[in-house]
């Protein structure tokens, strides 16, 4: 049950004044939510700061405060063109300007003579100074009814800012206090206010220090958000550790997998299999993830575990979310596995019939120890004799059902899942918080950096001409087209008329790909380029290129400046996996921002993923770094994973000294953390299921 001091705030905004059911919808558009809380929630965005002049000492480009007459009304000769109000005061005239069909109510409403207090952005013109669409107009004996600052908060078509401001304001007086859940010394050591102080510097800013991520009422509440969220993935965790599961031991079957291997397992796949198999044999329910570079050999590792279940009679399934991805799996592993008398079959969406129906049964009788395949695998008519290993790629494109469906098919099964998206460590505990965590952070021997160049997109022409000659050589292309905007009609349209255009140069050995080809026409062309009947594939981002095409040797991505630094170095991964020199050129559109420069600079300079990811984490700072809302990020709303990054572990470490001290949260300060969770929907339930 929800603590009775929190209703106020889990009413819905239709409580708030003036919020009748035309607004509604606006304001839950622009707070993300139906509560009060999620407007009180709603920091603002900047602070206007108003100072009272007069015309001739007005300032360009500042919010003024100016008490005026109105001269007269200047009608527009034509409808497109604005209404304006000429008005004076001891000093000169102004202009006040009206846009979009504002008219004869304004000069009804001020005629000639009015006295207002006017407040708005001047501006200067070579028609005079002017005011467009002023924020405030009063009868000038309420000239003092203008505040000298005012927070600005977002705002949408039809519900403007101060409307926003209103209803925070509101939601503010419904706060009550709240028992502290912080830890009394930590709040003083950082000279943090209370909660509810905190709240009201966030909606009455002073002064521009204030709206700073780093001003101290930020910080307490964004680490208030933090620390509910650490306590929920840290009590997960804990759930799941006492869950018994199947003990898997370290088997002489893996072994002989390993050693059958045209390579040697790196040092980070060597730390990531023992980590994986002190986990299996503890007996409790393994939830771990690998993350690694495209290329660093997750596949392998994850292999090795499956033939450790093989060996104690037990199954094993690995999901991935497109069937090309499924299959490169399954031709990694299957050969491996099969040398030691380990039987594996790949399910699709593709297979029917008695094709179908012989690889089920394989399964069902426990014939087949290792299943690969798409979300195919957890329909229901897949059964599995012995399933205790569940393998998830890339899990955060699956949802929590889809998951969760395919673990259900055995009993307590251990999950392993595979990320090749690099997080950087400081927003780690933010993703991963409630999974065990092994990184593969070495190349595999054999593979060679990718030599990574910069050229502007005028050089196109030259680009082609050498890529022909390369081509002509026996070398394959991947051409990445930009994402040109949100409609991927428009994009799939930019792809093929570069595809036609290099098609005209290469002719019939170029292929495209895209989001819009079902399965089976995309594994087709990928087909076709992995045999090597095409030279060139041009995809768009949309798509799913990581086959494993060791020929392919030149990634080219256009328009490189539109990409974040964490794709453009997932996309440059594609290339360097054979014997082959391989490059990357990043094609751009000049001039360069500076943050566009220093990102190409990096991706030419290092080809660390992890690094790469603090780079970009630096580079982008809030908002959606590294297009994290893909890859489980949460959703805060107070604090912000660039700017507060520094609170994430500490909050991490908080979370676990108050499980470790008081797991049932009864103290007064657990009673009071009950709050904090509800307060923010951050409970183990509510949680989207890892695994």
């Amino acid at each position: 049950m929800r603590p009775e001091i929190l209703f106020p705030l889990f009413a819905p905004v239709t409580t708030l004044k003036g919020v009748a059911s035309r607004t509604a919808p606006l304001l839950e558009r622009v707070v993300g939510g139906a509560l009060v809380r999620d407007v009180l929630f709603t920091a603002p965005a900047n602070l206007v700061r108003r100072r009272q002049t007069t015309v001739a000492d007005a300032q360009d480009g500042e919010t003024q405060i100016l008490l005026l007459v109105v001269n007269d009304h200047q009608r527009p000769g034509r409808a497109n063109l604005p209404w304006k109000i000429r008005c004076r005061d001891d000093t000169g005239f102004i202009n006040l300007v009206w846009f979009k069909g504002h008219g004869p109510h304004l000069e009804q409403r001020y005629p000639s003579g009015t006295a207002l207090a006017v407040s708005g952005k001047v501006e200067r013109t070579d028609f005079g100074l002017q005011i467009v669409h002023p924020d405030y107009m009063l009868p000038a004996a309420r000239a003092g009814d203008i505040p000298q600052s005012e927070a600005v908060y977002p705002a949408t078509q039809g519900l403007p800012s101060r409307s926003i401001r209103r209803f925070a304001l509101e939601a503010l007086e419904r706060a009550p206090a709240m028992p502290e859940w912080q830890d009394p010394a930590w709040l003083e050591r950082q000279r943090w206010p209370a909660w509810r102080a905190a709240l009201e510097t966030l909606h009455n800013p002073v002064g521009q220090q204030d709206l700073l991520p780093e001003a101290p009422a930020r910080r307490r509440l964004a680490f208030d958000e933090l620390l509910a969220h650490q306590l929920a993935l840290a009590q997960r965790k804990r759930e799941r550790r006492i869950q018994p599961a199947a003990a898997i031991e370290p088997s002489a079957l893996a072994d002989r997998v390993e050693g059958a291997l045209p390579f040697r397992l790196t040092g980070a796949q060597v730390r990531a299999l023992s980590e994986i198999r002190g986990d299996l044999k503890a007996g409790q329910r393994m939830t771990r993830l690998i993350q690694g570079d495209v290329g660093s050999g997750k596949t392998v590792v994850a292999m090795l575990a499956m033939a450790d279940a093989a060996a104690a009679g037990l199954q094993s399934a690995l999901m991935a979310p497109t069937e090309i991805l499924a299959r490169q799996h399954f031709e990694t592993l299957q050969a491996p596995l099969a040398a030691e008398g380990v039987r594996a079959v790949l399910l699709t969406g593709r297979d029917k019939g008695a094709a179908r129906a012989e690889k089920l049964g394989l399964l069902a009788d426990g014939s087949a120890a290792v299943a690969v395949g798409t979300h195919a695998l957890f329909q229901d008519d897949v059964v599995f004799s012995a399933l205790a290993l569940t393998v998830i790629d890339e899990q955060h494109r699956f949802g929590v059902g889809e998951r969760s469906r395919l673990q259900a098919k055995g009993e307590s099964t251990h999950l392993l899942a595979m990320s090749a998206t690099p997080i950087p460590r400081t927003l780690e505990l933010t993703v991963f918080g409630d999974l065990d965590v092994s990184r593969l952070d070495e190349k595999p021997p054999g593979r060679k950096p990718v030599a990574t160049r910069a050229s502007p997109m005028s050089r196109l022409p030259e680009i082609v001409r050498r890529l022909s000659q390369a081509v002509s050589g026996g070398a394959q292309a991947f051409w990445i087209c930009p994402l040109v905007s949100e409609s991927e009609t428009v994009d799939l349209a930019a792809a093929e008329a570069r595809a036609a255009a290099l098609a005209k140069v290469f002719g019939t050995r170029v292929g495209l790909i895209h989001g819009k080809l079902t399965g089976p026409q995309k594994d087709a062309v990928m087909a076709d380029f992995a045999e090597n009947r095409l030279s060139v594939l041009v995809a768009t981002t949309v798509v799913e290129v990581g086959v494993n095409v060791p020929n392919a040797s030149i990634m080219i991505i256009e328009q490189a400046e539109r990409f974040g630094l964490a794709q453009l170095h997932q996309l440059r991964g594609r290339v360097g996996r054979g014997a082959a020199e391989s490059s990357c050129v990043l094609l751009y559109d000049p001039p360069l921002s500076e943050i566009a420069t220093r990102r190409l600079d990096i991706l030419r300079r290092t080809d660390d993923g992890f690094e790469i990811a603090e780079k970009d984490l630096e580079l982008r700072g809030g908002g959606d770094p590294l297009g994290l809302k893909q890859s489980g990020f949460p959703a805060y709303r107070l604090a912000d994973a660039a700017a507060h990054r520094d609170l994430i572990a500490v909050a991490a470490d908080d979370a676990r000294l108050i499980l470790a001290r008081d797991p049932g949260l009864t103290s007064p300060r657990g009673q009071a953390v009950r709050v904090l969770q509800e307060l923010f929907d951050w409970r183990p339930a509510g949680l989207s299921e890892a695994g």
